[in-house]
C-alpha cells in the first residue's frame, strides 16, 4: 500500500500560512475529506470534536470520537478517518513538531512521557476541563484567520497551553502516571522504553536492557510490571510485534524482506513468532489486518 505523506508546508490556504508553524481548521464533512484515505503528516494534528461523531483510525486501532473527545496524531503515524456524522462540529489543528513542547517533556516532564502518543490518541475530557478547553482553541482559530507577527507569538503558547493542559489531564487518568515523579524506578522505566524503540530490531533480550540500565533483569521485570502490567519480554515482544503488524499492512515487502528487516533468521522464525502471540501466521494476520482499511 502506497500512503501518501502531507506535509504542512504545501497546505496552503492563504497567502500567510506560508509563514506559519499552524493551520486551524473547522472539523466538517469538507474539510476531513483529504484524510478519509490512510495516510500519515510530518506534523501533529489534533482532533477537537464539539458536536457529533467520527471514527479515528490510528495504525491498527480505532478510535471512536464524539463531543467532548480529543485525538492527537504524531508525525508518521499512519491514519484516516470515517463515518463521519452530518452533523459533526470542532475544529483541527495542524502544527510543526517545534510547537510540541519536545525540550520540556524530555527534561523537567519527562515522567509524563510514558506513552504519550498511545494516551493522547484518543482523551475523553470531563465536561468542566471541555469547557476550558473550548476559548484556547476558538483564541487559535481567530489568531489563524488574521495572523499578526505578535499574534502568531501568542497562538504558540496558546497550542502549549492546551498541549500541557491535556498531558495533566491523561496524567490524572492514566495509573501508569500516578507515581511520584522523582520515582528513580519510573525514570529506569522511561529509559528502558526509550532504548526498545531505538533498538528492538537487533535486541530482543531481557538481560542485554537490563545491563544496559545497571540494574538486573529480576529488577527490570518487576519495574515493567509496575508501570505497564507486563514482564520485560513481553514488553519486548509487543513493541516487535507493533512493527510486524504496520509494515504488513503499510510496506509493500514481502514476509521475507519483513522478517530479514525485523532481525529474524528466516521467514519461518517470524512465522512461528507470529503464531506463538497471536495463533495466526503472518498472511492471516495481514488479511485480518487489511480489513479495517478496506472495509
Amino acid at each position: 500500500m502506497d500512503v501518501k505523506r502531507l506535509e504542512i508546508k504545501k497546505n496552503i490556504k492563504k497567502v500567510e500560512d506560508k509563514y506559519l508553524s499552524f493551520r486551524v481548521f473547522n472539523l466538517d464533512l469538507k474539510n476531513s475529506k483529504a484524510y478519509l484515505n490512510p495516510h500519515k503528516k510530518d506534523h501533529f494534528c489534533i482532533i477537537i470534536v464539539e458536536a457529533g461523531k467520527i471514527e479515528m483510525h490510528i495504525e491498527d486501532k480505532i478510535h471512536y470520537l464524539k463531543a467532548g473527545k480529543i485525538s492527537i496524531i504524531f508525525p508518521d503515524q499512519i491514519h484516516f478517518v470515517s463515518n463521519l456524522s452530518d452533523d459533526l462540529a470542532g475544529k483541527i489543528i495542524l502544527f510543526e513538531e517545534v510547537l510540541f513542547c519536545s525540550d520540556i517533556l524530555k527534561n523537567e516532564l519527562s515522567a509524563y512521557n510514558v506513552n504519550l502518543a498511545a494516551h493522547l490518541n484518543c482523551t475523553a475530557l470531563s465536561n468542566h476541563e471541555f469547557e476550558q478547553v473550548i476559548p484556547i482553541i476558538t483564541n487559535i482559530y481567530d489568531i489563524y484567520t488574521t495572523p499578526s507577527l505578535v499574534k502568531k507569538e501568542q497562538a504558540r503558547f496558546y497550542i502549549k497551553i492546551f498541549l500541557l493542559g491535556l498531558i495533566e489531564s491523561i496524567h490524572g487518568q492514566h495509573p501508569v502516571l500516578h507515581h511520584d515523579v522523582q520515582d528513580t524506578n519510573q525514570h529506569v522505566y522511561i529509559g528502558f522504553k526509550k532504548l526498545l524503540n531505538e533498538q528492538y530490531k537487533s535486541q530482543r533480550t531481557v538481560q542485554y536492557y537490563a545491563s544496559k540500565l545497571a540494574i538486573s533483569p529480576k529488577k527490570l521485570n518487576e519495574i515493567t510490571k509496575k508501570h505497564c502490567g507486563e514482564t520485560a519480554i513481553n514488553a519486548i515482544h509487543n513493541r516487535i510485534l507493533t512493527e510486524i503488524k504496520r509494515q504488513l499492512l503499510f510496506s509493500d515487502l514481502s514476509h521475507k524482506e519483513i522478517a530479514f528487516d525485523l532481525g529474524f533468521s528466516s521467514p519461518s522464525a517470524l512465522n512461528k513468532f507470529v503464531r506463538a502471540k497471536l495463533q495466526e501466521t503472518p498472511t492471516e494476520l495481514q488479511n485480518e489486518l487489511a480489513q479495517i482499511y478496506t472495509a
